[in-house]
């Protein structure tokens, strides 16, 4: 018996040394941490760049591009090298995912994580808008250059490669600059086989506001004519139905873009007397059998109609038969005349609030005070609104005119010499339409929450009474400073731009409906604005 158990009684009495052992070992692997440390970060760096534009819901692969490219995107994920629990140094890929249109959004940041690779991949949602390239890769250089808490060091010998998932229908493709071996594409899709709806305008006549004119451009991206129905309606109430032919795409020497697609204009005529939402839908023309459109999100458009404005006008004159007959024959609703004295004499308060007219005309007037509203100016400018005069001066002849401007569109105004005028200094952010020899003539000031449009003569100190041209001046004059009222609040956006709505009370509450969205509840600033950037979906909001 004592020699069988002589060993366990030697290791009884060596317990302590073990312990010792062990406490040594573990000694010596905390010190060699920061050592091992130097050894991770032996695996590739990827950024998965994933197109999540419209372009991406085209269903000539199935379910979608999108799904695809998801599809695509976490097979790659797969095949990352995982780290080993037995390796001193750590081999996994560290891999980042960032989905874009016009605007990338990180969705992971690099991690080994597969899981959490994936379940980032599998949050991403298709989108309206186009797709750009050019801040994805910013966005993605500057991650790779500056790596979170749990990602490791990259070295310049490690840099991260760019895997693309995208249909290549990407706005900026010819202005990126990749190193050749930086970025690997996966192409999702390829057929062009699409009919859209490219443009759209809607617009009342001048002369009778009642009746609107829409216009819209039908474009065919495919190899074949098609045929088509244009569909008009106007707050979901079907009104007309066009049928036509689409050209085929064509290729067009020399033009960068070469393969142009085939379009057709389509007008519509309506009378409509309220406001309402215009749509123009494009489907499948009667008696054909065309294959199914790939694309559904570029298959209508919308525009919104805002109310016949018949403008009311307030002229404040010692007497112009001239400038009262010209506004007269703007087909105005109302035109009221004021001396200055009973234009001095109004309650500015009592204005502001009611604001009875669409638009004021001073004639060689200049108040020291103005009540907030649009303002057509002829002769001194008021005070307050930044312009100064430093001196008039006599025989002026134009010079220059911008022949686009709404103001002056079809205005000739090349024979007009001003016998007596005033010399404008304008602010920085004034818009000169017209400029004699020595002064801007004709300029554009906003101030204060007014709008006025600035003559600097006196129309009876000119020839411009006898020019044909006068009248219609004073027609589109009319004409933009009634648009001004609101003009802040844009109707049409492009998918992403912020809706901005201002001169609300402020705090308070409204509610946004719109694709996806029902009764969001928003609250206006202190300043009376409410701004919503979510506009990732094509279609009207309200």
């Amino acid at each position: 018996d004592l020699q069988v158990n002589a060993p366990f009684q030697r290791l009884r009495r060596n317990i302590l040394l073990l312990l010792q052992m062990l406490a040594l070992l573990a000694l010596l692997l905390a010190i060699a941490g920061p050592i091992l440390s130097l050894l991770t970060s032996s695996g590739s760096r990827y950024v998965l760049l994933i197109d999540r534009s419209a372009s991406m819901r085209a269903t000539d692969v199935e379910p979608s591009r999108l799904e695809v490219a998801k599809e695509q995107a976490k097979i790659f994920v797969e095949s990352l090298r995982a780290g080993s629990f037995f390796r001193l140094t750590d081999e996994s890929d560290q891999t980042m995912v960032i989905a874009f249109d016009s605007n990338a959004k990180v969705m992971c940041n690099f991690t080994a994580d597969k899981q959490q690779l994936i379940g980032a991949i599998e949050s991403i949602t298709p989108g309206d808008g186009i797709s750009s390239l050019a801040e994805p890769i910013v966005v993605a250089r500057a991650f790779a250059q500056a790596p979170g808490e749990d990602t490791p060091a990259p070295t310049v010998q490690d840099p991260a490669q760019l895997v693309l998932f995208s249909d290549g229908q990407i706005r900026d493709l010819d202005q990126i600059v990749v190193g050749s071996d930086e970025l690997v594409f996966h192409c999702i899709g390829q057929s062009t086989e699409n009919v859209a709806i490219t443009a759209m305008q809607a617009r009342r006549s001048y002369e009778n506001p009642d009746e609107v004119s829409v216009f819209a451009t039908v474009a065919n991206y495919g190899d074949a004519p098609v045929a088509r129905d244009v569909q008009l309606s106007i707050n979901n109430n079907v009104r007309s139905v066009r049928s036509v032919t689409v050209p085929a795409r064509r290729n067009v020497v020399g033009v960068s873009d070469a393969n142009q697609p085939g379009r057709v204009a389509v007008v519509f005529s309506l009378s409509y007397a309220e406001a309402g939402v215009l749509e123009v839908r494009q489907l499948p023309g009667s008696g054909s059998n065309p294959e199914p459109d790939n694309l559904a999100c570029d298959d209508a458009a919308w525009s919104i109609l805002p109310p016949p404005k018949r403008l009311s006008v307030l002229l404040v004159t010692n007497g112009n038969a001239v400038l009262e007959s010209a506004l007269r024959a703007c087909s105005l609703a109302q035109l009221d005349l004021h001396t200055p004295a009973e234009f001095d004499a109004m309650d500015r308060a009592t204005f502001d609030v009611e604001q009875p007219y669409d638009f004021i005309v001073l004639d060689d007037y200049a108040p020291e005070s103005l009540p907030k509203c649009r303002y057509l100016v002829f002769g001194r400018p008021p005070e307050g609104i930044d312009v100064s005069v430093p001196q008039q001066l006599e025989n002026q002849v134009l010079v220059d005119w911008r022949t686009k401007h709404p103001v002056l569109k079809y205005v000739n105004l090349m024979n007009l010499f001003a016998a007596k005028c005033y010399q404008m200094a304008l602010p920085r952010d004034a818009d000169v339409l017209a400029e004699f020899n020595e002064t801007p003539a004709i300029a554009v000031v906003r101030r204060n929450g007014s709008v006025l449009l600035l003559v600097s003569f006196d129309v009876l100190q000119s020839n411009w009474p006898f020019e044909p041209g006068f009248v219609l001046f004073c027609y589109n004059a009319a004409n933009f400073l009634g648009t001004q009222v609101g003009s802040d609040q844009e109707s049409n956006l492009h998918v992403g731009d912020p809706i901005v709505v201002d001169g609300l009370a402020p705090e308070t509450v409204a509610q946004i409906d719109g694709p996806g969205i029902s009764g969001l509840e928003v609250t206006s600033s202190a300043v009376g604005s409410v701004r919503f950037p979510g506009t990732g979906r094509v279609g009207p909001y309200s």
